[in-house]
């Protein structure tokens, strides 16, 4: 089945027409912005519709990362540069050591900022990607391909299977999900793009809005988050250290520059500071204390740790 969708793809939702824009080429600016606006607008629901598929994913994602494994992405195109740009962003935004969330795309690094054509078509080389991670049973692997049937994700996910890691598949084709044999898929029907087969638009969009759910969610799950505060943030740079010192004087109700001195003592983390601050207590025992938490900051501040 996979082989006669990659022979005739169009069969897929991906690369249909859409009969609201098909005389997109004669429309005004205006009318342009407005049919792509329209076809927008449904990708949120979409996505909302497969919200208990992305719950049982990012249970799937905490229970890993409990577990010392990691989070690895792997798509092609948008979905991989997507994949890679998720993983990127949780260092900073949660404290996440590099390695804990991963992204690969086919064609690797100079693929992020430039079309590797090919780079794609090979089932072998995602099998390769893969077991160059060595995987693991606590390891989560994410394959990302809005078409569902891209060789290198395909192939990734077969060789991460086989390794005994836990899987999940994130596409907008329902025609490809019969063939996915994975732990968890992930559907948002997004319908055919305003531009045929761009599935940098519509599917990009969902792509991104579960992938950033799901990292969300797992970070959340695993005390990452104070309230909605980002209390694991990585302060390095001149913004980060200002949201780092605001982060503080709301939780505390601490004037800046008591805020300040007090992430100075703490060596510039946020929830040791916290820690800090409620338990009266010096550096070294408020790490001790996260660090018997789990690393969640309500239990070391509530005496639960």
């Amino acid at each position: 089945m996979v082989n006669e969708m990659i022979r005739d793809r169009s069969k897929l939702t991906t690369e249909k027409r859409n009969a609201r824009s098909r005389n997109i080429d004669r429309r005004s600016t205006l009318q342009v912005v407005d049919i792509i606006n329209a076809e927008d607008r449904k990708v949120a629901a979409a996505v909302g519709r497969e919200r208990r598929k992305i719950a049982r994913a990012a249970d799937l994602i905490v229970e890993g990362l409990r577990q010392g494994g990691r989070l690895v992405y792997v798509g092609a195109g948008t979905s991989g540069r997507l994949g890679v740009l998720d993983a990127a962003e949780c260092p900073p935004t949660y404290g996440t050591p590099p390695s804990r969330v991963q992204g690969i795309i086919a064609g690797g690094r100079k693929a992020l900022v430039r079309s590797v054509e090919g780079a794609e078509d090979r089932a072998e080389d995602g099998a390769a990607a893969i077991a160059k991670k060595h995987l693991k049973a606590a390891d989560v692997v994410v394959g990302i391909a809005a078409c569902g049937i891209t060789p290198f994700v395909r192939g990734a996910i077969e060789r991460a299977r086989r390794a005994g890691a836990r899987t999940v598949f994130v596409t907008c084709a329902p025609e490809a999900v019969d063939d996915i044999e994975v732990d968890i898929i992930i559907n948002p029907l997004v319908g055919p793009e305003v531009v045929t087969g761009s599935t940098r638009m519509k599917a990009g969009t969902a792509t991104k809005l579960v992938l950033n759910t799901l990292t969300t969610t797992a970070m959340v799950r695993l005390g990452k988050v104070y309230g909605n505060l980002m209390v694991d943030l990585g302060a390095t740079n001149a913004k980060l250290r200002d949201r780092a010192e605001r982060i503080v004087m709301a939780i505390t109700g601490l004037a800046r520059p008591r805020a300040r001195q007090l992430l100075s003592k703490a060596r510039g983390m946020v929830k040791a500071a916290l820690v800090m601050h409620f338990r009266g207590i010096d550096y070294v025992e408020a790490r001790r204390l996260l660090r018997a938490g789990g690393g969640s900051l309500r239990a070391a501040i509530e005496g639960k740790s």
